[in-house]
């Protein structure tokens, strides 16, 4: 029920009248605060948005900052189709602490002939455990050549050799030295003659030898054994980053995780034939 009062003193015209003048000033008001309510309808979808955002921004930073980071990210790596993990230097700093510090005598150590090459090493557990096969030792070949100086140069096929950790030695010849991150070699070698067949993908779940989420490069019937998505990559000249965002694009991860697992001296995408 809506209530009307009437001044007695007007006539009913009159108060019509006035009633009229309120109501359009009451619908002016009203029009008045449509715009301002819409702004803050706006203002107020805009910050939950940014809300949404910050929360997922900062989860995604927890889970980054939780996640304790693996002695060999550190380094090259990857997990052998034979579930091994092989691990090799970055550069001359990086190749003594892998001969050095994470060398056992259960390993099995490689090295391209020519120089340029980091030190790779097979990781084999001791007490008589599984033992590794020719096929982890060629993919191992083939990361070792990927990661040298001949991806650079383009070379197809590059020599490695494979040898156990204690003919790898710091202690020169007479006459000789022996610079930083090299080391002398002796007795006898096992050689191969691998195809640079390189990989790039981010590790599935559930494996048994690496926890899901982690950049793996190397060679490709690894990659493919650990990674779900993955692509192909050989020598070339486009940028690194171009590459990095593809690949981000195509298989996931950080930019800088991306980077640092791509070999040294330009690569491409290569195409599925």
């Amino acid at each position: 029920m809506v209530e009307i009062t009437l001044n007695i003193k007007k006539s009913i015209e009159q108060n019509a009248a006035d009633y009229f003048e309120r109501a359009k000033k009451a619908r002016k008001k009203i029009e008045g605060v449509k715009p301002a309510l819409e702004r803050l309808k706006k203002q107020l979808e805009n910050a939950q948005n940014v809300e949404i955002v910050l929360s997922e921004e900062a989860k995604v930073k927890k889970l980054k900052e939780k996640r304790k980071q693996e002695w060999f990210e550190k380094f090259h790596w990857f997990i052998s189709s034979e579930g091994f993990l092989c691990v090799g230097g970055r550069d001359a700093t990086t190749n003594e602490i892998i001969v050095k510090k994470h060398t056992d005598k259960e390993d099995f150590v490689f090295h391209t002939e020519a120089p340029g090459s980091p030190f790779f090493i097979v990781k084999v557990k001791s007490g008589g455990g599984a033992q590794p096969t020719k096929k982890t030792f060629e993919e191992t070949a083939i990361a070792t050549a990927s990661f040298s100086k001949g991806w650079k140069l383009g070379v197809g096929n590059m020599e490695v050799f494979m040898i156990k950790p204690d003919q790898v030695s710091k202690e020169a010849q007479a006459g000789q030295y022996v610079a930083k991150g090299a080391f002398m070699i002796y007795g006898k070698r096992e050689y191969f003659k691998p195809k640079m067949e390189f990989a790039i993908g981010m590790t599935k779940e559930g494996l048994e030898n690496i926890q899901g989420g982690l950049i793996m490069s190397g060679p490709l019937e690894a990659v493919k054994k650990s990674c779900e998505k993955y692509l192909m990559i050989e020598p070339g000249n486009e940028k690194t980053s171009a590459i990095a965002k593809l690949l981000q694009k195509k298989v996931g991860g950080e930019l800088d995780e991306i980077i640092r697992a791509l070999p040294a001296g330009g690569c491409k995408v290569r195409k599925e034939k």
